[in-house]
């Protein structure tokens, strides 16, 4: 961070994911199948005699999850109810590199806590957070089913840094009754519902087996829960309401972010954040594979 209003945000590496994410080039599956061995029932050579597996097929995409946390994070006993989002590993870590190296502009503490709205089921954020980086979290999540599971992964890893999960009653919030008086969080991180209803999510789940070139239909991998990836008003609902409410907490608050899905949506974001006077805003490109958003983050 600079002296000026302007927020200079570090440089996007030429390569798709952040330069210090462990998980830029191929899987080396037979170390991963040590770490979970239920993995080796889904492994095959493909066309190019490389062990894989296949990523629409739901259970084999879990073990490889418990098997990426196993080995690379020391996240042991991680399960999911069924039905609830798997979620690709690789991605996930990507958004807490890049949130690391946002916040070594404000400061430079080794110690964070942060807030992550939206925990789910696989409480992914956190676990990977405290792994990595020995941060602390508060994990909020509107389904009482997803924080109850989310708590049973915190248990069976006792290792890890504070990890507490807090169930949010009213769904139209998203700070408000979550944060206490006095709180302070180094950042929030949110990967919001992108999608306006259950059809909406369905084709956007099609489309992402039909881009594996595979004729199966919805793979929990690309599954989820209403709460995980619809919601009435969807991405531009979800995020403006986020922005509405950070002005209220913008003491508690050091640095505010978000997943944005959709590129058209940026200039709307951030026409809303000058109505505010937010003058630190900066949109981060992130690609994963085949996958492109950005990360939206403001400071006041």
């Amino acid at each position: 961070m600079n002296n000026n209003d302007k927020w200079i945000p570090p440089k996007p590496d030429a390569s798709p994911f952040h330069k210090d994410n462990p998980h830029t080039s191929k899987y080396d599956i037979k170390t991963l199948i040590k770490a979970e061995p239920a993995l080796e029932g889904y492994v095959f050579k493909n066309k190019y005699d490389t062990l894989t597996i296949d990523f629409s097929d739901e259970k084999a995409v879990f073990h490889l999850n418990k098997a990426l946390l196993s080995h690379h994070y020391g996240i042991k006993d991680w399960t999911i109810p069924e039905g609830y989002l798997c979620p690709p590993i690789p991605g996930r870590v990507d958004y807490l590199y890049q949130i690391n190296d946002l916040l070594s502009y404000i400061d430079q503490s080794v110690e964070r806590n942060i807030l992550d709205i939206g925990t789910g089921a696989n409480c992914i954020y956190p676990l990977l957070g405290a792994s990595k980086f020995g941060w602390t979290f508060v994990g909020t999540d509107i389904d009482p089913i997803a924080i109850k599971n989310a708590e049973n992964i915190v248990k069976a890893n006792p290792q890890l840094p504070t990890i507490s999960l807090r169930l949010q009653a009213n769904q139209t919030k998203i700070f408000q009754s979550i944060i206490l008086e006095g709180e302070k969080f180094d950042a929030c991180i949110c990967n919001p519902p992108f999608n306006q209803s259950a059809e909406e999510a369905r084709q956007s789940n099609l489309r992402k087996v039909k881009n594996l070139h595979n004729k199966r239909e919805e793979s929990r991998n690309f599954g989820g829960t209403s709460g995980e990836l619809w919601c009435e008003d969807g991405e531009v609902g979800f995020i403006s309401r986020m922005i509405d409410e950070s002005v209220a907490y913008r003491d508690q608050i050091k640095l505010f972010t978000t997943l944005v899905s959709k590129e058209k949506n940026i200039a709307f974001y951030e026409r809303k954040l000058a109505l505010f006077n937010v003058k630190k805003v900066s949109t981060i490109p992130m690609s994963t594979s085949n996958k492109k958003s950005k990360i939206l983050a403001w400071q006041f």
